[in-house]
């Protein structure tokens, strides 16, 4: 079973940044793909990036190329997403979600542990 606890989420105004954290169990695989999603209401859950544990090998959406920065520190099994230049339409729910295996796909399926989740919120 893998546990994933989120950090970093909060309130900003357009043109902020806000770094998120995801510390995974200590009972993951080496061979993993972790990444970030987010979800508005009414609205699928999306990917916003990924990033293979062996390679480093990284996802964007378009939506936040140039923007986002998805990062990992594997001695403490956890992954960041630097997000800079946030815009009113990156408020979402972020969730921290984690597969055994490469980076295989984007969609929800795709991936079997997910965190709670964290409120990020930018204003105008």
């Amino acid at each position: 079973q893998v546990q994933l606890v989120e950090s970093g989420g909060g309130s900003v105004q357009a043109g902020g940044s806000l770094r998120l954290s995801c510390a995974a169990s200590a009972s993951t695989y080496s061979n993993n793909c972790m990444g970030w999603f987010r979800q508005t209401p009414g609205k699928e859950r999306e990917a916003v990036a990924t990033i293979y544990r062996l390679t480093s090998n990284t996802y964007y959406v378009d939506a936040v190329k140039g923007r986002f920065t998805i990062s990992q520190d594997n001695a403490k099994n956890t992954v960041f997403l630097q997000m800079n230049n946030l815009k009113v339409e990156d408020t979402a729910m972020y969730y921290c979600a984690y597969r055994r295996g490469g980076c295989v796909g984007t969609v929800r399926s795709d991936f079997g542990y997910w965190g709670q989740g964290t409120q990020v919120t930018v204003s105008s």
